[in-house]
């Protein structure tokens, strides 16, 4: 395609229905996942801290450490290769692409496009997997997690051939929003969106039922419920974003460049607030459940320590009344010093007592 023409086709898509120009939308999402990027990186910190402070080794949830840690070196890459995509189209091949930097954004072919987006899709079918797992993890049911398991395989097939498409995009380079490649983008989009809705739907309504189920035979109220409003509020999260994502690329609104970098950092936090949560509550629990057993026996310890066993001193009084003289009364006090214990006590005063 002569460069004039491939020009001038860059910069109708750029200027189409107040779409947001490619280099204008490369420097926000650069800002925007940078921050949070941020949040997501405290979040992980906080989630390795509760998963493993004061634990043993055997006690740590290693596939929740893993999953945490896959999260972030995923993240950290993605935000690496965004700050040198944008380097190279704002300095590196400002003067030398041709159309500038907007021409440069635009193209689908260039290679940290295509990484940046094979990042994604590998989080994403990262993501959704942990979900579809969860699910079967509470449920402990394989006709429950049929459907999500059917599409947690349909992102995997959508979204490998969409990174492929764009990579051999050399038609028309510029378009995201061909039709050789807007249509498995927009199906990866629309199955990520309903696996989430729908794990998360089967997670919050398992929840719900144990809940309910053990608050009628406790007196105490339970935590469980709101380990559901940060499901829901996760679910929420990342829904929004995943929704609007697809909404630009039903109404070819090149926002979606936003978009698809900002998802990054939000699916890292929606997964650790679930993580961090969960976390919380089994430590929560375990502490109460240690709390009176600790209290008991130190009460225990603590008492025979102030109040050690000592000997006693037993001063038996006896009265003698003499028959043959009638009128006499010999009262007599006899101490008797004993080193009985105490179960001997009661039975020296009652074998005594007249």
């Amino acid at each position: 395609m002569p460069a004039p023409l491939y020009i001038s086709q860059n910069f109708r898509l750029v200027m189409a229905s107040g779409s947001i120009p490619y280099d204008t939308a490369a420097l926000m999402s650069a800002v925007l996942e940078g921050i949070l990027y941020g949040f997501s990186v405290l979040m992980f910190i906080g989630t390795i801290w509760a998963s493993t402070y004061k634990r043993r080794m055997q006690d740590i949830n290693r596939p929740t450490i893993v999953v945490a840690i896959l999260l972030l070196l995923t993240s950290t890459t993605h935000m690496i290769v965004t700050i040198i995509h944008v380097e190279d189209g704002l300095v590196k091949y400002r003067d030398t692409w041709p159309g500038g930097p907007t021409a440069f954004f635009a193209n689908m072919t260039v290679e940290t496009y295509v990484i940046k987006h094979a990042l994604y899709i590998f989080q994403t079918v990262l993501a959704d997997g942990v979900m579809v797992y969860r699910c079967y993890v509470l449920w402990r049911s394989i006709r429950v997690v049929i459907l999500p398991s059917m599409l947690w395989c349909g992102i995997i097939v959508t979204g490998t051939r969409a990174v492929y498409g764009n990579s051999q995009a050399t038609a028309n380079p510029g378009d995201v929003f061909a039709a050789g490649v807007e249509n498995w983008i927009i199906a990866f989009f629309a199955l990520t969106l309903t696996t989430n809705i729908l794990c998360s739907g089967l997670l919050a309504y398992r929840i719900w039922m144990i809940e309910r189920a053990v608050s009628k035979m406790r007196a105490t109220k339970g935590t469980m419920m709101q380990l559901v409003r940060v499901l829901v509020d996760a679910a929420v999260l990342y829904s929004v974003v995943l929704f609007s994502l697809l909404l630009c690329f039903v109404t070819t609104n090149n926002g979606e460049s936003v978009l698809t970098d900002l998802v990054m950092p939000v699916i890292s936090i929606a997964f650790y607030m679930v993580l961090l949560r969960i976390t919380i509550n089994r430590t929560n629990h375990s502490f109460l459940s240690s709390v009176p057993r600790v209290t008991t026996d130190g009460m225990e310890q603590g008492a025979l320590q102030q109040y050690p066993m000592k000997p006693l001193q037993v001063h038996i009084s006896t009265f003698a009344h003499n028959d043959s003289t009638g009128s006499a009364y010999n009262v007599g006090n006899e101490d008797q010093p004993s080193t009985c214990k105490e179960e001997s006590v009661e039975r020296i005063s009652c074998n005594n007592v007249k």
